[in-house]
């Protein structure tokens, strides 16, 4: 199955100091591929688009998706968007946005899984202190469409 989240609103975009810290810290944000942070994109962008495969498979009538991109147990599937200053001695974390499969309408990840589109997921990446989002993102932050 095919999915791509479309990052917008970047909190290094806006003014002030929690923006201004983030530019000067080289904070950037990726999505994780089992422990690596992978196509890391500067907290100041406009905006980023990460597109990859997971597989997915019908398990007594219920949905399971996994692969390297997919985090958590069955039944609490979810990818991670990682925050990280990159540095001389690579990527250091401090935060992660949850983008919890359980969210995803099932009529669109039933689609995604037969093959009738990509699984997109529209999501703002400043949470409302003008910080970059964190913990578990719940629609409506995130939004879940197939294209």
């Amino acid at each position: 199955m095919r999915i791509r989240i479309d990052g917008t609103d970047f909190p290094g975009q806006r003014p002030g100091a929690e923006a201004d810290a983030l530019r000067l810290g080289n904070v950037h944000v990726g999505v994780q591929r089992k422990a690596e942070v992978v196509d890391q994109v500067p907290a100041d962008a406009a905006s980023a688009t990460w597109s990859f495969e997971v597989s997915s498979r019908d398990i007594d009538g219920a949905l399971d998706v996994g692969g390297p991109w997919v985090h958590g147990r069955p039944g609490a599937r979810f990818l991670y968007l990682s925050w990280g200053a990159v540095n001389q001695d690579g990527f250091a974390m401090f935060r992660r946005a949850k983008l919890m499969f359980t969210d995803v309408p099932t009529e669109l990840l039933r689609a995604a899984h037969e093959g009738s589109g990509t699984l997109v997921g529209r999501v703002g990446l400043t949470d409302a202190a003008g910080e970059p989002i964190c913990a578990r993102v719940h629609p409506p932050a995130i939004a879940w469409a197939v294209e």
